[in-house]
């Protein structure tokens, strides 16, 4: 998982190798299959109507955006190991709180980078609100955060747990 401290990014050596492989991918396999894509697009005519043109075009910047994002990543990583399982939250854990001591309404994310965000469970950033309250509590523990309308919300620290994926 990752821990971003000014422009270090924190992850673990399996995080690592992901986003390095998708890099390896973007930048390789992917900009040749693209480019076909818009060869091929050119040959039909007329670029200025020519809608698969431009959604290749566009395509192409959103990968070169996502190569660039991805370069500066791992740049700027540190490699270390996943967080220890000793119920202190910090990043790369999942953590289930209740809202305002009611153990009925609870919520269970994990605490990682936007990288890290899929289906399988919500993901909160460490420089969100909840995430800056909730970091460095234990099991037990109550944290406070700030809502978007100003309010102080509190709440309590259930678990916290590596995530495993």
């Amino acid at each position: 998982m990752t821990q971003t401290s000014e422009n270090v990014t924190w992850l673990t050596q399996e995080a690592y190798n992901q986003l390095k492989a998708e890099l390896e991918y973007l930048s390789g396999p992917a900009r040749t299959e693209i480019a076909v894509k818009i060869a091929a697009a050119r040959e039909e005519g007329d670029l200025r109507e020519n809608g698969g043109y431009h959604a290749a075009k566009e395509e192409q910047g959103k990968m070169e955006l996502r190569v660039r994002q991805l370069t500066q990543l791992l740049e700027h990583a540190k490699v270390g190991e996943a967080p220890a399982d000793d119920g202190v939250v910090e990043p790369g854990m999942v953590v289930t709180i209740a809202f305002d001591g009611d153990d009925d309404d609870t919520t269970t994310f994990l605490l990682a980078s936007r990288e890290y965000a899929s289906s399988d469970i919500e993901t909160y950033s460490p420089q969100s609100p909840l995430g800056v309250g909730v970091s460095g509590k234990k099991m037990g523990e109550t944290a406070d955060y700030e809502l978007p309308n100003g309010k102080i919300a509190t709440v309590k620290i259930l678990s916290a747990k590596p995530y495993s994926g």
